[in-house]
């Protein structure tokens, strides 16, 4: 499709779209914006134009995108409904994240201390796996076990608090 030819089904065609589309959702700029979707994908596929069946092509094209963007809409509802959200101030979120502090010391006090001593190191100091194994005179397996140990210990820890 030239850019001549593409012109011309632009022309003649994206208002009808457009209208099609705003009879559907009710909406005047999402008619607009996929309207102009569909011409995109139109210019960019290069279709060729056939007599005759370009028009019934782009209302196809505008009704499936309409209907594409409808399910995306609903899925995106579905999960924000799954969400919980809370509205808090910034007093909250301070006693909120102060509390969750709380917690996480707590959960790594009960942590056993060759467990606590290599969690440290690695999360706190940024050592590696050689690093601490050097500095404590153990092997790489040895801390890879602490280390898994530790996660796994934190993890139960902090969901029974």
């Amino acid at each position: 499709m030239t850019a001549q030819e593409f012109k011309m089904v632009y022309d003649a065609h994206f208002d009808a779209i457009r209208r099609y589309l705003i009879y559907r959702s009710g909406d005047r700029d999402l008619a607009s914006d996929i309207a102009q979707n569909v011409f995109m994908k139109v210019w960019t596929k290069k279709m060729e134009i056939a007599n005759g069946n370009i028009k019934s092509l782009l209302y196809k094209m505008a009704g499936e995108d309409f209907i594409s963007y409808l399910r995306h809409k609903k899925v995106e509802s579905n999960y924000i409904n799954t969400l919980d959200f809370k509205i808090i101030n910034e007093e909250d979120a301070a006693d909120f994240y102060s509390e969750k502090k709380k917690e996480f010391e707590k959960a790594l006090t009960e942590l056993p201390e060759k467990q606590r001593t290599v969690l440290l190191m690695n999360k706190m100091e940024g050592l590696t796996y050689s690093e601490i194994a050097e500095s404590l005179g153990l092997s790489n397996k040895a801390i890879e076990k602490r280390m898994g140990q530790a996660l796994s210990t934190l993890k139960t820890n902090l969901r029974t608090l």
